[in-house]
């Protein structure tokens, strides 16, 4: 779990970086960037269009791991927003939570422990 964690930090750290940098060369506005390659069919279109799924299941999978109780949806709505910037130092928390167990990593801990 602690090189789980780790690559997790590393992520963190890289991807904030490559952020700062592309925001200041680029601008803060992603969407039309993000949305106009889809829209133009090319493959950084296709690749936007399979990144949206995976970000989109990240958060399916934080607000069902928080039951869908109104925390639970923020927290995915963030996720699916935030990207790995929210999802990975979720994981780290809830790893630390779940004392790295993974079955209560990956359900939480009401589904896995059958309470």
């Amino acid at each position: 779990m602690r090189a789980f964690r780790g690559y997790l930090v590393v992520v963190i750290l890289a991807l904030a970086t490559y952020t700062v940098v592309v925001g200041l060369r680029e601008g803060w506005n992603l969407f039309p960037v993000f949305f106009g390659d889809m829209v133009a069919m090319t493959w950084p279109g296709q690749f936007n269009a399979d990144f949206l799924g995976f970000l989109t299941l990240s958060g399916l999978w934080l607000a069902w791991r928080h039951h869908f109780t109104p925390g639970g949806l923020a927290l995915g709505v963030l996720g699916v927003f935030g990207g790995m910037m929210v999802l990975a130092p979720y994981l780290i928390y809830a790893s630390l939570e779940a004392r790295g167990n993974v079955s209560i990593l990956l359900l939480g801990p009401t589904r896995a422990t059958g309470a």
